[in-house]
């Protein structure tokens, strides 16, 4: 059975992005604006010019007044002709503001607000979802460097989205191949290991007595690694399995979740003769299932790396103000070296040998796995050599109004 999938090529003339059905939404619109910003900016020149226009005719108005009754009075034909120069003085200044306001008015009008105008249309058609509309204006020269500096932005984010775009549609090719191999695993993979495993015992049972003690060994060790593999097998499949199946969360009681995970643990805690104490524990948002092999996961791994002395394991939980929960499980175990701290949690790594302590070294893996889906996250505490040790975890407190 193949796992592997080939990708789909696009078809000529379609953006890879649109081809797998992806796409950017639009931006959301932009805030009112308040206060004085409300009016657009030709109207503030528009008003302005009103006012500057206002003046400049009233004024006029005024000095002409003015000269008319001054000529009125009859002065000395010396007054009268400097008046006459000023008159036309006063009338060709009036001409050269004029013209500099209509001159003015032009510039404001096809410099500024006229690309103003162009630069908005193009961002509100890149906000309104066309990402491949550049944005580009002539004038003025800031303006100009401004839409460069905007379109410059515009590429590489477009750039980085369609890269982000393939990474996305290969990581669900990856994770459909993973759901596959998980059913081959589940499946194909465990059969062969359960008849190796029964028929390996029941060669034993029924040649045993003709068999040296060699051989009776090495049944011994194939029937081991069958079941070995068969728990390796199991553990991947939880370890694949979160955040995918049955994932979704709820509002959760920790504490039934930890009365479940004690229950499935009850025939090693009678063993083991742990005692386990407990908390007040809340309600969080959590996935039941999840939650309960949490808990199950890292009592089991107090009883199983137990000192001489009896296990006692206690389970916390406080809450910082406005904060997750944070949980806790101590036990009076052989404890962890600090420099250890990180790599217990990674998948596979074992601190011991597996004569010693039994096991897959998935199981820290996976809860970790499982406090990261849920937004937490897992740590140490700071513990050593035959002090016990102390995990940590946040999780999600229930919202207000919930069950």
């Amino acid at each position: 059975m193949s796992l592997m999938s080939s990708r789909r090529a696009p078809r000529a003339g379609v953006r890879p992005e649109l081809e797998e059905g992806m796409s950017i939404h639009p931006l959301p619109p932009a805030p009112e604006p308040t206060g004085l910003g409300r009016l657009p900016l030709a109207r503030w020149f528009l008003f302005t010019g009103a006012v500057a226009a206002a003046a400049f005719g009233g004024g006029a108005t005024v000095i002409m007044v003015m000269i008319d009754q001054t000529r009125e009075l009859n002065p000395r034909p010396d007054v009268a002709d400097h008046l006459a120069r000023l008159n036309a003085a006063l009338v060709v200044l009036f001409a050269v503001l004029l013209a500099c306001g209509l001159g003015l008015a032009f510039i404001v009008r096809y410099a500024v607000l006229k690309p103003i105008d162009q630069l908005a249309e193009q961002v509100r058609a890149v906000a309104g979802g066309d990402f491949d509309h550049s944005l580009h204006v002539d004038r003025p020269a800031e303006l100009a460097e401004l839409s460069s500096h905007v379109d410059s932005m515009r590429r590489r984010i477009l750039s980085a989205w369609r890269v982000a775009s393939d990474q996305a549609e290969e990581l669900r090719r990856s994770n459909s191949e993973l759901e596959q191999f998980a059913y081959v695993a589940s499946h194909d993979l465990q059969e062969p290991l359960r008849k190796v495993a029964s028929f390996t015992q029941m060669l034993e049972q029924r040649y045993g007595p003709q068999l040296d003690e060699r051989a009776l060994k090495y049944i011994h060790y194939a029937v081991d690694g069958a079941k070995r593999m068969q728990l390796l097998i199991n553990d991947l499949l939880d370890f694949s399995r979160v955040g995918r199946v049955n994932g979704e969360t709820a509002v959760v009681d920790s504490g039934a979740a930890l009365d479940r995970a004690l229950d499935n643990l009850s025939a090693a805690i009678e063993e083991t003769g742990a005692t386990i104490t407990r908390d007040e524990l809340p309600a969080v948002t959590a996935n039941r299932t999840q939650l309960t092999q949490l808990f199950q996961n890292l009592v089991e791994n107090a009883l199983k790396f137990r000192s001489e002395e009896p296990p006692r394991v206690h389970i916390g939980a406080v809450r910082r103000e406005g904060g997750p929960w944070e949980f806790s499980c101590s036990d009076n175990g052989i404890g962890v070296e600090p420099k250890y701290a990180d790599r217990i949690f990674l998948i596979f790594q074992r601190l011991h040998a597996r004569d010693v302590y039994p096991g897959t070294g998935i199981g820290l893996a996976l809860c970790r796995k499982i406090v990261d889906y849920h937004g937490g996250r897992l740590w140490l505490d700071d513990s050593g050599p035959g002090q016990g040790a102390t995990f940590r975890w946040t999780l999600p407190p229930a919202e207000d109004g919930d069950g």
